[in-house]
């Protein structure tokens, strides 16, 4: 062997084990005692997370060897600069991902991670595809931000950094303390899903404790039942972080890769629709008797097909999305389960942030109607009820995917126009059971004619008022275009959707919403 050969390989040996040592630095994060503490606590690291989230194989890492770059010492001690970031195939299609790698500076913003960030959302945005942000950050890197010279290098730099334009979906994981970057992503997201445990907020109680000498729990101040039942802002809860991101890969199944294309097609579930003809048993006779809308949204949808989002939150309304005959479909329905199902300021938030996300990725919208209207009074009004109701109403007429709204018992006053008639709907069906006016029959009386319930000729004058309130005399003015028997109905909105569908450009919408603020 010539002295030039032994050269070579000598070089090659050793440009080999400075990649292998490299990239073993790379893959261990925060070393082997942070990961232990992580896994004895039953929580997924960083990398693993990825691991459960792609199709086995396919993930391609960027940015392996990044580091901080605010010093010597800290790029020692920062593999990936705390950000996990890549591309990999979920069920088959090509998604982005930012993992949050807490054992590295807690997965704190830094110079170079803002950039691997950035540029993930470059690519989905330019390639068409998903992004993924599994959140679990302490918030900005101090030594990187703070000063003058820190502001102006790190932050504001990204002028599209709070823009959300929807070209493709997002989808947030809150899957331990999010604070900075990690609550940002998340409220930008399409859904956002929260492991147990996990905390939302702009700030740490620490933080919190410093500026405003008060004490207060992470959970108490930014965890699940917070965010799932009073501020809205989670769309599901999860028990551990594997079923997180399967929920994620879920949603993501009925959803497009990006907003120019029909979402995904899947076979039809063996047993769909064997339900229907039992249906009105589910609804009982009497308009004031309770049930629960939500096992009708699932007899309706092909078996096992629905995912609800937000069911903790403004549970008067109902938000789904499901398959109709193996078509992504997103339901919006009254439940009056749940306060009789009046509308409230809550379901209209509810209602808006679900319209805006199925418009933008076109999946057409079934509302299934039953509701006595919205509900009044000051605490209605102190929560913004006026304003609510117009945006619910704007965001309606906005909606170009398809809409059809069935009437399956009650509507009354504006609350028929929220949920699709009056020609906000493509196509408006009702059930024979279905009762439409103005008002609650009862109220009526007591308005027109003074009369209260119990009274003499309080029944007589009910009875004039609830004549002309079926469904029939609605169809006659074709505000209705069809009556149909409840055991029809998902036949018929299969035939609806079939019909309305968006042939002339090729299922997709004019996405008018597409930049409706994410959290309001």
């Amino acid at each position: 062997m010539s002295q030039l050969q032994k050269g070579r390989e000598h070089f090659e040996r050793e440009l080999e084990q400075e990649y292998a040592r490299r990239k073993e630095k790379a893959l261990a994060m925060g070393g082997s005692e942070k990961l232990a503490r992580r896994a004895k606590l039953g929580l997924l690291d960083a990398r693993s997370r990825i691991d459960r989230l792609f199709d086995p194989g396919t993930f391609t890492e960027s940015g392996l060897f990044s580091t901080s770059i605010h010093s010597p010492e800290d790029a020692e001690r920062s593999p990936s600069d705390g950000k996990v970031t890549g591309y990999g195939r979920i069920a088959g299609r090509w998604t982005a991902v930012v993992s949050n790698d807490f054992t590295v500076f807690g997965a704190s913003s830094g110079a170079t991670n803002v950039r691997k960030i950035a540029h993930m959302k470059r690519v989905a945005t330019q390639r068409g595809m998903p992004i993924v942000f599994l959140g679990e950050s302490s918030g900005a890197r101090m030594p990187d931000t703070m000063g003058a010279r820190g502001m102006g290098l790190g932050l504001g730099n990204d002028p599209t950094q709070y823009q959300r334009l929807r070209e493709t979906p997002w989808v947030a994981g809150v899957m331990g303390m999010c604070y900075g970057s990690s609550f940002l992503y998340t409220c930008c997201s399409d859904f956002r899903v929260m492991r147990k445990g996990g905390v939302m907020a702009v700030s740490s109680p620490r933080l919190i404790e410093l500026a405003t000498n008060e004490k207060i729990e992470a959970e108490d101040l930014g965890g699940w039942q917070l965010h799932s039942e009073v501020t809205g802002l989670i769309d599901m809860v999860a028990e551990t972080d594997e079923e997180a991101i399967d929920a994620m890969k879920r949603f993501l199944s009925y959803l497009p890769s990006n907003h120019n294309q029909p979402p995904p097609v899947h076979a039809v579930s063996p047993g769909s629709g064997e339900g229907m003809e039992r249906i009105l048993d589910l609804v009982p006779p009497s308009r004031t008797q309770v049930y629960d809308m939500r096992k009708i949204v699932a007899a309706i949808a092909d078996k096992g097909s629905i995912f609800e989002m937000k069911p903790r939150y403004g549970k008067v309304l109902v938000t789904a999305l499901g398959r109709m005959d193996g078509r992504s479909v997103g339901f919006i329905a009254n439940n009056p389960l749940f306060k009789g199902g009046v509308l409230d300021a809550d379901a209209a938030d509810k209602a808006i942030s679900f319209m805006v996300m199925c418009d933008s990725f076109n999946i057409p919208l079934v509302f299934l109607v039953d509701t006595p209207g919205f509900v009044i009074g000051l605490e209605a009004e102190k929560r913004k009820a006026t304003g609510k109701i117009v945006n619910f109403m704007n965001a309606l007429q906005l909606v170009t995917v398809p809409k059809l709204s069935v009437i399956i018992r009650k509507t009354f006053g504006q609350a028929y126009l929220n949920m699709g008639g009056g020609r906000n709907s493509d196509e408006v069906a009702a059930w024979p059971t279905a009762e439409v006016s103005f008002m609650t029959p009862q109220y009526a009386v007591t308005v027109v004619h003074g009369t209260r319930p119990g009274e003499p000729g309080f029944d007589e004058r009910l009875a004039e008022m609830e004549k002309d309130n079926n469904a029939y005399e609605i169809a006659r003015t074709y505000a209705v275009q069809n009556v149909i028997r409840p055991q029809d109905t998902r036949d018929y909105l299969i035939r609806m959707l079939d019909i309305h569908s968006l042939k002339l450009t090729g299922g997709v919408g004019q996405h008018l919403m597409r930049s409706w603020p994410t959290s309001y």
